[in-house]
């Protein structure tokens, strides 16, 4: 048996050993004999290569083709979307109707698009080779991956077209996939046109009623020509009601990550609810990490989110709070019977119930109420259904933070002052010692994201700041980079309702801070809501917050349920903006 190497005089292995809430020593590796040492190229924190597009080497244009207002965009953006932020694959789209918008203005008449105007054809032919050319610009740069074509592409001769164009450069082993939307579900269709074509900049300020009549007519004018795709194009997924799907002939890592992907979309509206658990032991003692249960505050809050849930999430907005807002109401809600006035709430829609499987979540779901419903879905199957039936996943915990577990950001910096100082330099990468990264906690909730894609039903999360604030910026559209950066506060519920052209957000603070420090909590208020409060309106501009006005902190006993006095409590809307570092609202997370 070789022995272990000598060490120098005063170094014994002992003294190199890190033990728990020690400094990470890494002594012993300075005197073994290597040499030539295998570096990551990442560095000492490297990131799983799933999460930096390294696993993907070959280039994909995505050519999607479909009718107006069956979905093309909104898929192509949600695959791109998937892409970028989840496996940092360079995603772009280029939409033919933008190009076409600056060629010849937006607005023009449904005539524009007759198969029998030789001006509007020879125009929009002039805007597709624009945008293709560009795509093949974008394509061609190094580290490039993958681009979409969005456009109708409604003819063989159309599609033949755009794959020559692209095997110019099939030296650069540009790899050609169609993605066809088809929809004839008249109810989807109907919905499309009215939250997603009506909004954009060829209807804007038209009359509702002429912008769908003319609407209507540039469909058919599509119709007229439209060939669908089939294997003599070449590669290609069908997605048909978001329900039917044939794929041909599709081969490689990013064509079937692709086709993996798109299966679980849909067409239908669908909203989330993400929120913090209620406020923790550890939490009050600034402690990140652990499995603490809630404070009395935090009791508090479950009370009053369970009141929430109930009044607002499974019954849905009233029909005049719903401003036609693009994507709500959600899937499977029916709305309440026009005679019984615009007071009334709707019928309760099924509401999915997800929590971490840490203490902390799982007791601030622990007032929920799971009454039992009959519901129809989408594809015609009857059932009773359980609301807000617990399901505890363990890529909701929270990022483990390994040796600081349980530590205050004070301790870490007075224990691990390497350590803190490489945390602040790179939040997104860095990895706790033995504990997780922003980045590895992006790897665990891929599946988990593409489960919310795939969901009909309303979702509450009841998970961690480190979680949400991955999956808030996904939703939202915002750079990987800026995701630990996100404020998700105690005590708020944050609505998400993704549509085609982006997302729309709420914000409700169900307890205020003040609140909080009424049960005779001894720690000083150091920062107070940044805005004056006052009314506002239920409007879709993100920032908007509303106050839920539950109980009094502490009113109700452990382990009651809300009453009927909480059940009516309403919502009102208020400035409520917590300064990023407040200790309190903004407790401390990994």
């Amino acid at each position: 048996m070789t022995a272990a190497p000598a060490l120098p005089n005063g170094v014994s292995y002992d003294s190199v050993t890190s033990t728990h809430h020690s400094e990470p020593n890494h002594a012993y590796h300075r005197y073994v004999d290597n040499p030539l040492p295998h570096v990551l190229p990442e560095g000492e924190n490297a990131t799983p290569l799933e999460v930096i597009g390294s696993t993907a080497s070959d280039k994909l244009v995505i050519i999607m083709v479909g009718l107006p207002a069956t979905g093309k965009t909104h898929i192509a953006k949600r695959i791109c979307r998937f892409l970028s932020f989840f496996h940092d694959i360079p995603s772009q789209i280029f939409n033919v109707g933008d190009y076409r918008r600056q060629l010849c203005g937006a607005q023009m008449p449904a005539d524009f698009y007759s198969p029998d105007n030789p001006e509007g054809v020879a125009a929009r032919k002039i805007a597709c080779d624009a945008a293709l050319a560009d795509l093949v610009d974008y394509i061609c740069q190094d580290g490039v991956r993958v681009a979409a074509l969005d456009a109708t592409n409604s003819t063989f001769e159309r599609r033949q077209h755009i794959l020559q164009t692209l095997n110019d450069k099939q030296g650069r082993g540009i790899k050609k996939m169609f993605v066809e939307s088809v929809c004839d579900d008249e109810t989807i269709l109907k919905e499309n046109i009215q939250k997603v074509k009506l909004s954009t900049p060829d209807y804007k300020n038209m009359d509702p009623q002429s912008a769908v009549k003319d609407f209507l007519k540039r469909r058919e004018n599509y119709m007229a020509v439209y060939e669908p795709v089939t294997e003599k194009d070449g590669p290609f997924c069908k997605i048909i009601n978001s329900k039917q799907f044939i794929v041909s002939n599709i081969r490689g890592y990013l064509p079937l990550k692709v086709v993996h992907f798109v299966m679980n979309l849909h067409m239908l509206p669908r909203t989330f609810y993400l929120t913090r658990h209620g406020q923790s032991e550890y939490n009050l003692l600034g402690k990140i990490g652990g499995d603490s249960g809630l404070t009395q505050a935090g009791r508090e809050y479950a009370r009053r989110l369970a009141v929430f849930a109930k009044e607002e999430i499974a019954k849905g907005r009233r029909p005049d709070d719903e401003e036609e807002e693009e994507g709500s109401p959600a899937a499977g809600s029916s709305g309440a019977d026009d005679s019984a006035g615009k007071t009334s709430k709707p019928a309760q829609r099924p509401c999915r119930l997800w929590t971490s499987t840490l203490r902390r979540t799982q007791e601030t779901a622990q007032f929920l109420q799971h009454d039992t419903i009959n519901h129809t879905f989408d594809n015609g199957d009857t059932l009773e259904w359980v609301q807000f039936r617990l399901m505890p996943r363990r890529n909701l915990d929270e990022l483990y933070a390994g040796t600081c577990d349980g530590m205050t950001y004070k301790e870490i910096e007075q224990v691990f002052p390497e350590e803190f100082a490489r945390r602040q330099a790179d939040k997104l990468s860095y990895r706790y010692p033995r504990g997780e990264s922003y980045m590895d906690v992006t790897l665990r909730l891929e599946p988990l994201a593409q489960e919310m894609e795939r969901t009909r039903e309303p979702v509450l999360i009841i998970g961690h700041q480190g979680i949400l604030r991955i999956l808030y910026a996904y939703f939202m559209g915002l750079d990987r980079k800026e995701a630990p950066y996100v404020s998700i506060p105690l005590n708020n519920v944050i609505e998400l309702t993704p549509h085609a052209y982006g997302c729309h957000e709420k914000r409700y603070c169900l307890m205020m801070k003040e609140e909080m420090l009424q049960d005779g909590q001894d720690e000083p208020v150091t920062s107070m809501p940044l805005a004056v409060r006052g009314e506002v309106g239920l409007h879709n501009t993100p920032g908007d917050t509303k106050h839920f006005e539950g109980v009094d902190a502490g009113e109700s006993g452990d382990g009651h349920t809300p009453s009927a006095d909480q059940e009516a409590a309403g919502v009102r809307a208020i400035n409520s903006e917590y300064s990023p570092l407040d200790p309190v609202m903004n407790a401390p997370s990994c």
